[in-house]
């Protein structure tokens, strides 16, 4: 399993909805929750988006 970087998890925090991100600070408990969520959706779609990064340590063979 790949390790994130910091650049990639703050722009898929970024590219999250604003709502999501602003409701984080809801003194709303429920909102607060309903937020978390969608971020968290929100970074597991753009795990799933991630473009592979070939590892150079690995050799290539051809098919």
């Amino acid at each position: 399993m790949n390790q994130p970087d910091s650049l990639w998890l703050a722009q898929s925090l970024l590219s999250a909805p604003g709502w999501a991100r602003v409701a984080l600070t809801a003194p709303n408990e429920r909102l607060r929750e309903n937020a978390a969520l969608e971020l968290a959706q929100s970074i597991l779609a753009a795990w799933d988006r991630q473009p592979t990064m070939p590892d150079a340590r690995q050799m290539t063979f051809p098919l």
